[in-house]
């Protein structure tokens, strides 16, 4: 039986993974970093093994008799400036992955890339036929992503399998180490007055995303690209669906351009990790027509909608929440 090894399984995209693999009965292992309490994995009988990204002899170590190895682990950050950490880990870790899958012979691997890593024009369709741009990319984690991209176009040109997914703006359930978009979640399901600016993305359910992985794994053509996206929804459009599932009272305000470009400069100074950053702002001012057509002609991928997926986040958050109206410690924990 094929042996499964997902790196940064305890993510928010990689506990879904594990868990579709795993109902699926398939054999797999979830790299976990050593001292990691993997609270998203708890209650799967999965074989969980210690190990780092940037640790290329404790990868050879899990990857032994791997078969296809789903490469998740990443470090995503909103800053606008350069952030060594950030691609140390992307770039540096991914590039140690490609050393350990070639090293022991791995037969496939699936890397989740990201829409943020392909050279993304003003106005038209964003799709597969984009370049990755390290040169070009607006953040250190833009940046990152793309190199690592290369990295693996690189590898599959060399002769091994590999193919690259990128997804678009994940929201869904089982969010457990509180993505960057469950804290918007977050921030929008506490009653009061909230504000939002303009902008729009392509949001998909988190549980398509992993479906679209093993189908990647399944179907996918040695390097190429495949774009995992759901559909385009603005700021209001988003708030005012957590707002609506969440109950309670909400009053939402609009904040011009300027404001909000106010805002971006002077967050970041006064708050370790703000959701509004240059950054963030520029990425739901960009060209988020984004097309996954290829995915669902290659592969079968058709994503549910994303006011769906956005909705049922809303509802896991609200069981986690349950009566104390905070997030639960193991939560917390998780995602120091």
């Amino acid at each position: 039986m094929t042996l499964h090894l997902v790196t940064g399984a305890t993510g928010h995209i990689g506990n879904v993974l594990v868990r579709q693999l795993h109902e699926g009965g398939q054999r797999l292992r979830a790299l976990v970093r050593p001292g990691k309490t993997p609270v998203a994995l708890q209650g799967l009988d999965v074989e969980i093994v210690p190990g780092n990204i940037l640790d290329a002899d404790s990868l050879v170590l899990a990857m032994g008799g791997v078969d296809i190895v789903y490469h998740l682990a990443a470090k995503i950050s909103l800053a606008s400036g350069p952030d060594p950490e950030t691609e140390r880990v992307n770039l540096d870790g991914t590039r140690n992955v490609l050393f350990a899958a070639e090293t022991t012979g791995v037969r496939r691997l699936v890397y989740a890339s990201s829409i943020y890593a392909l050279r993304v024009p003003e106005v038209g369709v964003v799709d597969e036929s984009l370049p990755f741009d390290p040169a070009h990319a607006s953040g250190a984690y833009d940046r990152s992503k793309a190199a690592a991209s290369l990295e693996i176009k690189n590898a599959a040109a060399a002769g091994l399998e590999a193919v690259i997914v990128c997804p678009t703006a994940v929201v869904g359930p089982f969010d457990y180490q509180l993505s960057e978009a469950g804290r918007g979640i977050m921030y929008n399901m506490r009653p009061g007055v909230k504000f939002y600016v303009d902008g729009a993305y392509d949001f998909v359910d988190v549980r398509d995303v992993a479906h679209g992985l093993v189908l990647a794994a399944e179907k996918g053509i040695s390097g190429e690209t495949y774009i995992l996206g759901g559909n385009r929804l603005t700021v209001r459009e988003v708030s005012e669906s957590i707002w609506e599932a969440a109950g309670g009272w909400h009053a939402g305000f609009w904040l011009p351009g300027w404001v909000a470009d106010l805002a971006a400069g002077i967050l970041p100074l006064l708050a370790d990790e703000p959701l509004v950053t240059p950054y963030s702002l520029a990425a739901v001012r960009s060209n988020s027509q984004i097309s996954h057509e290829k995915s669902t002609r290659e592969l079968g991928f058709r994503p549910r909608p994303a006011r769906q997926a956005i909705l049922d986040a809303v509802r896991w958050w609200k069981e986690m929440l349950g009566e104390a109206g905070s997030i639960p410690e193991t939560i917390a924990r998780a995602a120091a």
